[in-house]
């Protein structure tokens, strides 16, 4: 399926939530970052992505920032991009100049092993692409998921990149072909996730 026929299918989410909010704060040398909107499950939106992008510029700059802590409010880590946006920028060199000025994996590929994100729940397309720049320390209940092929995408946050690094082209295409969903032990036995937690906690 094209990503043109998938728009026209009106296959996108309803627009009517409110903007995603990043929580942050910082403790000693730990940054921490909370993504937070509710009825979602954390879909990133525009909002939502400039603030990831914000504060991981950040950390990138402050050397006395040694670890940062991203996490996902409520049961879900995220779904990835906000799906009620797909489709509002038709202009591919647009679009591709707006993804480089603002996309959090540009700054998240330098913060490297600083950044830790702490899963629960779905861990699905571009949620999913960001975290793998970093550490992945995984609850029992996550799921990691790439879905963007059903879309006409190819995985378009980093993931190609970010996910072939820790499990390898092979198994990269394999999850992007296929939309195979990833449990929590084959995560570790593929390197994806780095640990397994029972709880999540500050």
């Amino acid at each position: 399926m094209t990503h043109a026929r998938w728009l026209a299918e009106g296959r996108t989410a309803p627009k009517d939530h409110p903007a995603g909010r990043l929580h942050v704060t910082r403790k000693d040398d730990v940054l921490h970052l909370e993504m937070d909107r509710p009825g979602t499950h954390n879909a990133i939106d525009a909002p939502l992505r400039d603030a990831l992008r914000e504060a991981l510029d950040l950390a990138v700059l402050d050397p006395t920032i040694a670890r940062v802590e991203l996490r996902g409010g409520g049961r879900t880590f995220g779904v990835g991009a906000d799906l009620a946006e797909f489709g509002t920028t038709r202009d591919p060199a647009r679009a591709h100049a707006i993804r480089m000025q603002t996309l959090p994996a540009l700054a998240a590929v330098r913060c490297g092993e600083r950044l830790v994100s702490r899963v629960q729940g779905l861990c699905v397309g571009a949620s999913l692409e960001l975290a793998a720049f970093g550490r992945i320390e995984a609850r029992r209940d996550a799921i990691f998921h790439l879905p963007e092929l059903a879309m006409g995408l190819l995985p378009g946050a980093g993931g190609c990149v970010s996910l072939s690094r820790r499990i390898g082209r092979q198994r990269t295409a394999l999850m992007v072909l296929s939309g195979r969903r990833i449990g929590v032990e084959t995560a570790l036995a593929w390197g994806l996730a780095d640990s397994c937690v029972d709880a999540l906690v500050h």
